[in-house]
């Protein structure tokens, strides 16, 4: 359409149909008519039109996004034209400050570019960009709706300032950023502080909606000058606690200034939730400021009036009920020990009382377990760091941490086993589902529960005793009943989950002989446990407690198991004649001597077949089970790295069973049946990744010992063979060349020597490699069936430790490249006949539309296989 035939009314439909459209055509149509409304010489008088006469709110919407699109270009409009542009936007928003917010904050997002892009331009030698702030200045002094206007302003420009564009150099950004933080931020950010304090200084009428607002808009832009990126760091936001904020040199009279920090806080007490948070979050920044801007006198003082902030808080906590409130308020506290030390803590005059307080207030977070559970994360990030740094305090102050963290960590304990009742009754969603937040929690529980070890274990001994025998009761009982079974399954589950964590928290934290002792206490009422359940199977069995003792076996290898072995062979049996014990090994002595005497573990050998047996069985009753096949392949998987357990590992009798047994039926999850899903299939890659190592350790040149171990991916591709011609139920062919495929590539990963991959490949060449080539022309279109087929030849092609430089006189090297080759070759022109042959006239997908057909997966695999075949050649 032509748009110098456009009247107004046809372009307040065109905004109808871009905004509020409900019809895609129309909405397509009207996104081309706006990227041909910018490209037209008539686009400025276009916008001004809409600003002036139009009857919507969407057209001035409209105007604003070509306005912005315009000055936004590579090639700006002359500095004339913008200035006016500029000009325009601040009388027009100055003549009608009651617009609807989005249209006010997309207009200004036009100054703020103007601004920004012209920032060194030069008019009369004049920066005729930077008058903007004395601009804002005039607002400032009008009504409350242009007050809110001219800090609205300040607040996007600040962030446009901060706003990296990738579209164009990053050194200009930077020049720009870096300017207008020496000549402006600061100015800024004080103009913003004495309007927080004429705020303060009258009575606030919590009522009045513009008064509010303008509150609001003034924090959001202190919080906006405190997040300004100062030094071009670009603070990865995901990692929150980490996060120092490098304020200028030249800010230090504002921070040393007790009134600002003051400020602050009088303004969370006397805000509505909704802006008492923005004053927390602007606090929270206050708290991350950077050490080196103050001296070490001054630093205490700043962290003294801090503290006492912190005090003022918790005796008046009535606000921490609002969700908003209590998270920024934890995310403060997690700054504090971020940024100051345990030592420098210790020494300000409030801190036991502080302590105090801090240890009730999260002792009652903890108690709510429901109330804002993401916030928790920053508590006990506070508390596992001050007690991480109890053994670096030079200060003869007490620091209180061994009084306060064992109640910490009983809260903790008491109140997940207490949660269990009212989840399972309550039907509500159980937090033990959320895994990524309970390993968090416990990694950083771990710590904190080491403090007092004494009182941690006690606790720990008589809950798992009391519970335990509870359980079997039930399970005794002929009518046990069905909740009180969950319910006391779900404390069994979180017990042994607080356990391993108790136990892994050893490598964090000083351990003592005594504590060793405890943790072989422990260990011995999960490893009972485990027999109990094993001994169950099937009928008893349980998800949540099976992925806890997954959890704990996984722990305990970590603490006692791997290197600690190679220290001592003989763990337990040492102990009839202890002064031959190494000192290094009495403290695997400790931990194992109880469980000698319980469970008759008396060697690491013993230790090692109990792993297995736990993996064997697992494999064997829970192969529907996702979660716990893949949990416990992966701790499979760990056990096989290195050397030294390997060696111990393949006398195991449970062991040497799987190496001669892995088949579907004594292992359910590398069968076919509809019942898996696709995605189920991958756990068998971490599989047969870590029975090859297994196999390797003794595998030497045997090529006898290699075909019986790849006899049963022989038997189903030889099955595969039969059928492939025949009729045949199609989709069982597919999963079970989907199977092999991923079987293969665990295998291939962990062939690492030239004579291994060597058989590998001499028994899948010539045989069954034209059956996978054969897998990608039959069902090129499926990214299920290809993409594992795909991931196998690129680990073929991968020369790991130099696998595949063959010998000389070996042609494998280029059968190899001819294989790959012909396999992208044949995935390739499959998957693009149909756009090669297509007729001329007919629609066909361009490259985005074909590499989203392809699958992006396939295609990348594919690329990494011809890369690495080029390298090779």
């Amino acid at each position: 359409m032509a748009l110098h035939f456009q009247s107004l009314a046809e372009l307040e439909v065109l905004c109808t149909h871009l905004y509020i459209g409900t019809d895609l055509t129309q909405r397509i149509e009207a996104e081309k008519a706006l990227l041909e409304l910018i490209d037209s010489p008539e686009c400025l008088s276009k916008c001004q039109l809409l600003l002036e006469q139009g009857t919507t709110s969407y057209a001035q919407l409209l105007a604003a996004t070509c306005l912005s699109k315009l000055v936004s270009r590579v090639s700006p409009l002359p500095v004339e034209q913008r200035v006016d542009i500029r000009n325009y936007i601040l009388n027009y928003v100055a003549s009608q400050p009651k617009l609807v917010p989005f249209v006010i904050q997309a207009l200004i997002q036009v100054i703020a570019k103007i601004t920004k892009l012209g920032w060194f331009e030069v008019q009369k030698d004049q920066f005729v960009f930077r008058e903007i702030i004395a601009d804002v200045k005039k607002f400032l002094q009008g009504t409350v709706e242009h007050c809110i206007i001219g800090v609205i302003i300040l607040s996007e420009l600040t962030q446009e300032m901060n706003l990296v564009d990738y579209s164009r150099p990053s050194a200009k950004h930077r020049k720009i950023a870096t300017s207008f933080r020496d000549s402006s931020l600061k100015d800024i950010l004080v103009l913003a502080c004495s309007l927080l304090k004429e705020v303060l200084a009258k009575p606030l009428n919590l009522q009045d909606e513009g008064q509010q607002n303008l509150v609001m808009q003034v924090l959001k832009l202190v919080l906006n000058c405190l997040n300004f990126d100062f030094i071009g760091s670009s603070a990865d936001e995901s990692a929150d606690d980490l996060c120092t904020v490098q304020i200028p040199t030249t800010w230090r009279t504002i921070f040393l200034e007790p009134e600002t920090l003051d400020l602050f806080f009088s303004l969370y007490h006397s805000l509505p939730p909704l802006l008492s948070q923005l004053a927390l979050s602007c606090l929270v920044q206050f708290a991350s400021t950077r050490r080196s801007l103050f001296s070490s006198p001054e630093r205490a003082k700043y962290l003294g009036n801090l503290i006492k902030g912190v005090k003022r808080i918790l005796e008046n906590p009535q606000g921490l009920s609002d969700p908003g409130n209590y998270h920024e308020f934890c995310r403060f506290l997690a700054r504090l020990k971020t940024n100051y030390q345990l030592g420098e803590l210790v020494m300000v005059k409030e801190y036991p009382e502080v302590i105090r307080l801090i240890a009730n207030f999260t002792i009652t977070s903890l108690q709510h377990w429901e109330f804002a559970p993401n916030s928790v994360h920053y508590l006990l990030t506070l508390w596992q760091r001050m007690v991480a740094s109890v053994p670096f305090v030079k200060s003869t102050e007490p620091h209180l941490l061994d009084t306060y963290a064992p109640e910490i960590t009983k809260a903790f304990i008491t109140s997940r086993l207490e949660s269990v009742a009212i989840v399972v009754r309550d039907n509500l969603d159980d937090p033990l589902d959320d895994t990524a937040t309970v390993f968090q929690q416990l990694e950083q529980l771990c710590t904190v529960s080491r403090c007092e070890y004494e009182k941690t274990c006690t606790l720990l001994v008589q809950l798992f005793d009391q519970n335990a025998q509870n359980y079997q009761k039930l399970l005794h009982s002929p009518s046990g009943i069905t909740v009180d079974k969950a319910i006391q399954e779900g404390r069994l589950a979180w017990l042994v989950y607080l356990v391993g964590t108790v136990v892994g928290g050893r490598l964090t934290y000083t351990s003592t002989d005594e504590h060793d002792a405890m943790d072989g206490e422990l260990s011995c009422r999960v490893f009972q446990l485990i027999s109990l359940m094993d001994t169950g199977l099937p009928q008893c069995s349980n998800e949540k407690i099976e992925l806890a003792i997954l959890w704990f076996l996984d722990q305990f290898r970590k603490t006692y198991v791997g290197d600690q072995l190679q220290r001592t062979s003989k763990v337990v049996h040492l102990r009839s004649d202890v002064s031959r014990v190494p000192e290094k090994a009495w403290k695997i002595v400790k931990v194992y001597a109880r469980m000698s005497e319980v469970l008759g573990i008396t060697d690491d050998n013993h230790v090692l077949e109990t792993f297995m047996t736990k993996i064997v069985t697992n494999l064997k009753y829970w192969g529907r089970c996702e979660p716990v096949i893949s949990r416990t392949l992966q701790f499979l998987n760990d056990l096989s790295v290195g050397y030294i357990l390997l060696k111990k590992l393949v006398k195991i009798d449970a062991v040497k069973f799987m190496l001669k047994n892995h088949t579907s039926e004594h292992f359910p999850f590398l069968g076919i049946s509809d019942s898996y899903s696709l995605s189920d299939f991958r756990c068998r890659t971490t599989f047969y990744t870590a029975l090859t190592r297994l196999l390797m350790v003794d595998l030497g040149e045997d090529e006898d010992e290699f075909e019986n171990f790849m006899l049963p991916l022989t038997v189903s591709f030889e099955t595969v063979l039969q059928i492939f011609n025949n009729n045949f139920k199609q989709e069982d062919v597919k999963r079970m060349l989907i199977g092999l495929a991923r079987d293969l590539r665990g295998i291939a990963f962990a062939l690492n020597t030239k004579t291994s991959y060597t058989m590998l490949f001499d028994w899948m060449y010539p045989t069954y490699l034209p059956i996978l080539q054969t897998t990608i022309e039959r069902w090129y279109g499926e990214p299920a069936c290809t993409t594992p087929i795909l991931k196998l030849m690129a680990e073929l092609m991968q020369n790991r430790s130099q696998r595949l430089n063959f010998d000389v006189s070996s042609p494998n090297g280029i059968l190899l490249f001819r294989e790959a080759s012909k396999m992208i070759c044949t995935y390739a022109i499959s998957e693009t006949e149909p756009v090669l042959l297509s007729t001329p006239g007919m629609s066909y997908p361009g490259p985005h539309e074909l590499h989203h057909q392809l699958g992006a997966s396939c295609t990348s695999v594919c690329s990494h296989i011809y890369l690495r075949g080029t390298h090779y050649s």
